[in-house]
Order: C-alpha cells, then sequence, then structure tokens
C-alpha cells in the first residue's frame, strides 16, 4: 500500500500508548486543503480534527477563534431517530457543551492581541461505544493546531476520569460510569492544568485534589505524542501581527491614570462602575482636546484599550499588593446576600437569590414524566432527560441593547453547570415521578450568575415541594498569581474575573461537591495551587449555605395548588395490553372520562396525573379493576353471572369470575343456590383458594 497521497505528500503517522490503548495521529490522509489537519484513532473511535488559519489579522476587538465539535450519527452506525430529520443540522446542546470543553483549554494557549480567525473542527467518524470520544476530539483539535504554524502554545491533552472500586480510571465504559460517584474532564499542558469540568456525587476536596494530579500524569503521552508529529511535520510558523497598543500611548495612559485609580476606585458595586465610568469619560475627553479630535478619533479604540488594560493592572495591584480588591471587600469576604422564596404566586416554585450586583430569578415547574426531554445522540439511544435547567441572560442585565435571541453557547454551558450541580440531590423517579423545569431568569449580572441560577434553582425546588437530598450552594473563586504566589479571591466579580488568571465554580452540599468548572487563563497551573482554591471554596459555599437556610430551611411538605398530583401503580407488564385496549380505545376512555392524564412505562409503572385528587382516585381504581391479581384472602364486591345446582359463579373483576359452591353461601345448610342468590345481585365474596389450574373458590359465609 503507498504511503503517497495523490498529491505526492508522504502520508504517515505516530502512535504512543495512551491509557491502556494506542493512541495514532495520522496526517496526509485527508482534508488536503486545509490549513492542517489530523486523523486521530483510539479503539475504534476515529476523529478528524481540522484547522483553518485566515490569510490576515481581522478587524475585531477579539480573538475570532471557533472550535466545533460535529456528531455525526453514521459513526454509530445509526441514523436519528427523529420522524422528520434524518440529517445532521443544528448541534445538539451536548455537541455544543463538547465544543466549549475543547475551546477552553485552548484559547489562552493564544498571545494576547493575536487576530488572525481560526476555525477549529472535530469531526467524529467512528464511535467506539465502549467510551466517550469527547477527549479524542480535543487531541485531534489540539494536534491541528500544532501543524499550522500559528503562535500556538500547545500542544493540549486531557482526559475524563472516574472513580471504579476507589480507583481512578481513564475512558469508562458506560457501565463503569454509571457506578462511578466522580466524572471529571481533566485538560492541560504538559507543565500544567489549564481546564477542570467536573459532576460529582457529593465527593469530597482531597479526592477531586487527587484526582486532578492522577489526571495529570494520565494526559502526559498524549502531550509528547502530539511534540513529536509536529517534529517530524516541521510546520512554517506563519507571519502575524499582534494588534496591542501602541507602547507610546501605553505610557501616556499610564501616566494620565496616575492618582485617578487606586484607593479612589475601590468602592462597593455599583458606586465603583459608575465612577470607572466617569473616569473612562474624562480621559476619552481629556486626550480628544489635547491630541485633537481629527488625530484622536481614528485612535480612541487604542486608547480605550490601553485604559482597560490599566485598569486591569490597578485590580491586580490592589489584591497584590494591599490585599484589597475593587470594592474593597477582604480577599474571602463575600458580597451581601439576599433571597426570598415563592415570590410568583401561580407557578409551582419560585425564587430570588441575590448576591451583591448579581441576581438570579428561578422557576420551577412540575409535570408528568411524559414531559420529560427526548435525547437522541450519536453516543445513545434516545433517553429520556427528566430535570431540565435552562438559563436566560438579556442585554439588560449588564446594562446594553442586544437583540434578543435563542441560547448561545455561554447561555447552554450556564444552564448545563447548575443542572449538574443539583442532579446529584434530585429524589428518584420511584420516589417523586415528576419531570422538572427549572429556568433562570438572571435579573442583573456582575460575576458568577452560573452560581446564582444554582443557589436560585435550589431554592425554588425546595419551594416547589421537590423533596431533594440536601440543599446545594455554589460559589465562584478567581485567582491572581504574583510570581509563584497565588492570591485566592472568594466569590468574584467582573473586574476580578477580566483582570485575573483564573475563574473557577464549585457547587456542593454540607457533605460533599456536586459539580466543579475551571477557567485559567494562564499558561497551566500546578495542582497545588489548584489545591488551595478548592479547600478556601469550602468556607464560602458554607457561608452561602448558611444563608439559604435561613430563607427556607428544607422542602416543602406541600406541592403548590397549582402543581399536578401524581400518583403511580405497578402492574404486571403483561397486563398493559388491557390498560391501553384495542388501538388504544380504552386508555381514551379513562382520559376522556376521568380527565387524567395517564403515562405507561414498559416495566408496568404507570402514572397518573392531575390537579384534582378525585379525578386521579377514579382513574387509579379504574386501572386497578382493568388489572389487579385475584389475591387469596382478599374481600371482594362481585356480581352473580350465573347459577348452577352446586353453586355460583361471580364476577370479582374484569373477565375473572370465581365460583361459591353451594357449601359456602351460608352457615345454615342451604339446600337450593337460588334460595340465597339470584342472576345480577351484587354479593360480597372472600377468595379463598386459587387451584393449580388458575381457577377460583370463593365464600360468602367467610366474607
Amino acid at each position: 500500500m503507498s504511503t503517497i497521497n495523490p498529491n505526492g505528500k508522504e502520508i504517515f503517522s505516530v502512535t504512543a500508548d495512551f491509557c491502556g490503548k494506542p493512541l495514532k495521529l495520522e496526517v496526509n490522509r485527508v482534508g488536503f486543503r486545509t490549513t492542517a489537519s489530523v486523523l486521530v484513532t483510539y479503539g475504534d473511535t476515529v476523529v478528524l480534527g481540522t484547522a483553518m488559519v485566515g490569510s490576515r489579522p481581522v478587524v475585531l476587538d477579539y480573538f475570532p477563534l471557533s472550535i466545533d465539535y460535529e456528531e455525526k450519527f453514521y459513526a454509530a452506525g445509526k441514523i436519528s431517530g427523529s420522524r422528520f430529520i434524518k440529517r445532521e443540522g443544528r448541534p445538539s446542546d451536548e455537541a455544543i457543551l463538547i465544543g466549549r470543553l475543547i475551546d477552553r483549554p485552548i484559547r489562552p494557549l493564544f498571545p494576547k492581541g493575536y487576530r488572525q480567525e481560526v476555525q477549529v473542527v472535530s469531526s467524529v467518524l467512528s464511535l467506539d461505544p465502549a467510551f466517550r470520544p469527547d477527549t479524542i476530539a480535543m487531541i485531534a483539535s489540539s494536534a491541528a493546531l500544532m501543524l499550522t504554524g500559528t503562535p500556538f502554545d500547545g500542544p493540549v491533552s486531557g482526559v475524563r476520569v472516574g472513580r471504579v472500586d476507589g480507583k481512578f480510571k481513564a475512558f469508562l465504559t458506560p457501565e463503569e460510569r454509571e457506578a462511578s460517584d466522580l466524572d471529571l474532564v481533566v485538560a492541560g499542558i504538559s507543565s500544567g492544568i489549564t481546564m477542570v469540568e467536573a459532576g460529582a456525587n457529593e465527593v469530597s476536596e482531597e479526592t477531586i485534589v487527587e484526582a486532578l494530579a492522577w489526571a495529570l500524569k494520565a494526559y502526559q503521552p498524549a502531550i509528547e505524542l502530539q511534540k513529536e508529529l509536529a517534529k517530524k511535520v516541521a510546520p512554517v510558523a506563519q507571519e502575524y501581527t499582534l494588534i496591542l497598543p501602541d507602547k507610546d500611548i501605553q505610557t501616556a495612559v499610564d501616566k494620565w491614570v496616575e492618582g485617578k485609580m487606586g484607593k479612589a476606585l475601590r468602592k462597593p458595586y455599583p458606586e465603583r462602575n459608575e465612577l470607572v465610568s466617569t473616569v473612562r469619560w474624562d480621559f476619552h475627553k481629556q486626550m480628544a482636546e489635547k491630541i485633537g479630535d481629527a488625530e484622536y478619533k481614528p485612535l480612541r479604540d487604542q486608547y480605550d484599550e490601553a485604559f482597560t488594560m490599566a485598569l486591569h493592572k490597578d485590580v491586580r495591584e490592589g489584591i497584590v499588593t494591599h490585599s484589597e480588591r475593587p470594592d474593597g471587600r477582604k480577599l474571602d469576604e463575600i458580597r451581601p446576600l439576599s433571597s426570598e422564596v415563592g415570590v410568583l404566586p401561580r407557578t409551582h416554585g419560585s425564587s430570588i437569590f441575590t448576591r451583591g450586583l448579581t441576581q438570579g430569578l428561578n422557576i420551577v415547574t412540575l409535570a408528568p414524566l411524559s414531559f420529560s426531554q427526548m435525547v437522541d445522540s450519536m453516543e445513545s439511544n434516545e433517553v429520556e432527560r427528566r430535570f431540565m435547567h435552562h438559563y436566560n441572560a438579556p442585554g439588560y442585565t449588564v446594562g446594553e441593547v442586544q437583540r434578543l435571541s435563542g441560547p448561545g453557547r455561554r447561555e447552554i454551558g450556564h444552564g448545563y453547570l447548575a443542572e449538574r450541580a443539583l442532579s446529584p440531590v434530585l429524589p428518584s423517579i420511584e420516589d417523586f415521578p415528576y419531570a422538572i423545569r427549572s429556568v433562570t431568569e438572571i435579573m442583573s449580572q456582575n460575576g458568577s450568575t452560573s452560581m446564582a441560577a444554582t443557589c436560585s434553582s435550589c431554592l425554588a425546588l425546595m419551594d416547589a415541594g421537590v423533596p431533594i437530598k440536601a440543599p446545594v450552594s455554589g460559589i465562584a473563586m478567581g485567582l491572581m498569581m504574583d510570581g509563584k504566589k497565588p492570591y485566592v479571591l472568594s466569590d468574584i466579580a467582573d473586574a476580578e474575573d477580566f483582570a485575573g488568571d483564573m475563574d473557577f465554580k464549585v457547587t456542593g452540599t454540607e457533605n460533599g461537591i456536586t459539580a466543579l468548572q475551571m477557567d485559567m487563563k494562564v499558561h497551566g497551573l500546578p495542582v497545588e495551587v489548584l489545591k488551595e482554591a478548592i479547600d478556601k471554596s469550602k468556607a464560602g459555599r458554607a457561608f452561602i449555605l448558611k444563608h439559604m437556610l435561613t430563607t427556607l430551611a428544607e422542602p416543602r411538605k406541600k406541592l403548590s395548588q397549582y402543581a399536578p398530583r401524581i400518583e403511580k401503580i405497578k402492574i404486571n407488564p403483561d397486563k398493559i395490553g388491557a390498560v391501553i385496549g384495542k388501538g388504544g380505545e380504552t386508555i381514551k376512555k379513562i382520559t376522556a372520562e376521568t380527565g387524567a392524564q395517564i403515562d405507561i412505562a414498559e416495566d408496568g409503572l404507570i402514572t397518573v396525573a392531575a390537579v384534582d385528587t378525585k379525578v386521579i382516585e377514579m382513574a387509579m381504581n379504574w386501572i386497578k379493576g382493568l388489572t389487579e391479581e385475584p389475591e387469596v384472602g382478599t374481600i371482594y364486591e362481585g356480581k352473580v353471572v350465573s347459577i348452577k345446582d352446586f353453586g355460583a359463579f361471580v364476577n370479582i373483576m374484569p373477565g375473572i369470575d370465581g365460583m361459591v359452591h353451594i357449601s359456602e353461601l351460608s352457615k345454615e345448610r342451604v339446600e337450593r343456590v337460588t334460595d340465597v342468590l339470584h342472576e345480577g345481585q351484587i354479593v360480597k365474596v372472600k377468595l379463598i383458594a386459587i387451584d393449580d389450574r388458575g381457577r377460583l373458590s370463593l365464600s360468602i359465609k367467610s366474607a
């Protein structure tokens, strides 16, 4: 087989052992017109990573990097379960979340001011069902970028880690993931970690730290393999220009702001925001007067960026030099808290949670299980998503005019983080057979809105009467690195997020962590620094949780009067047909005559929902009558359907008759059955025996 492709280039690959399996990176086999492309194979999973780089800088005030993850149903040997749409179209929420997972460790590794347009796409071409392909897609994205010649300070690798029988393991099987109490994705470069994402079943801080150290070591072979590939390909370094404020402009700005920042701006929000806006406005006004309006206009954006950099420098200096934050708080001080529940009269549960200027209104809606979301993905067949958390943050929440549109990647990511934080404490379907939708409407933003969404959602769930196992709180932590010395901040606001080196969100109960998200803006951090941030977050979470419990100490005992009541009954699966009836005739009749909503699962679990409990009782009795199995010792009310010389047959359930022998008609001697019974008569009978042929023996005298 030739190792030369049709364009005369050599097809070659590099391979290394990675977490117990061969990892292969191959180039020049496909993607001839891309800036760079790499075919990555791990087990039966094959992912194509492609990178395209624009030829010149674009006129934007941000780095135009886009990273996408593409699910291909054919990769799993599937056709989409949608009846009408069979072609992949808009990415699923899961694909968007994985795209963000790949983006977050890669984006900080480009230099500030880089403006070339870069597009990275990871497409799953073949799926090994034994493990998730997301971190393989991350490696494919990084490997492609390594071959572009851009100033990408990679490579990046990552692993998804679980804990099986007390031991950490990467690339878990679906069965192992189900049994694991930890689902942790760790990504980074060879020297440190740049991104962490986790869901956990109330695990300890110590366990998380141990898992981080394990993962950092585990992903190193994929880092070295990418370096080997880049060395063999030897990509030509691309020429580029960093779009940064002119040094003379930055010097002029730094000189102008002397004495106008520092203590003068360290005021509580929103006073600080107003002061910054005033200083910025005065700055532009004076610069325009000094230089001249005509000459200053084309330079205004550069001066504004230089002012922002001076502002960030001031924030860092205040924290590192004076241990004082932009709003005057101490490093571990949390902004003022307030919360309330039951704020909306007709919803099933509602709450408002406020931390400083950040505020979230959450609304919980309960519905029968048939309202669960059906999710059809490349990795699994259709599954029901019973708990849904959605996050909305329109422009007015940051004081801006923005066009209303559907949720973006940020909204989907924040919503998923809060959903993940609360899922471990939800009651089981058997204990609480409801579909649950929780919606956080952000009212105001000034940092840490995803944690406000978590706290407000927890309070609203308790207000709705959802019997959660334990209340959950969340906090966003920040970090400033001064050389090798870390300064950890509790409950960061926007100014600290923009100027800082890490954004770290953690949620949990009194017993342990339920979700975690870390994004580093520096080029990798050691586990020791992350450990300090995790340890210090525990006190902050406890402080916020204590406040929440003063608002509502436990879930309400009763549901809202407007929430549907749901009762459940488990029947023999063989009896499902009796409830549904021919062509659905029976179940349609039950719902039409009672007004109840009835859902039937394949395992025989039937749920009956209605706001009125009397409606539920009517439907339940009807179903019981259709499905109940005769039980020896039970007394039934039945109808005499026929009389014989030796006794009478009585119908005790639909389609089920039993015989009352003449000796069981009365405690007195009976000469003829017709002396005490007639057809159509309603009598109470006791089931005294069922023979080996399934025949029922009834007794009136025992009843």
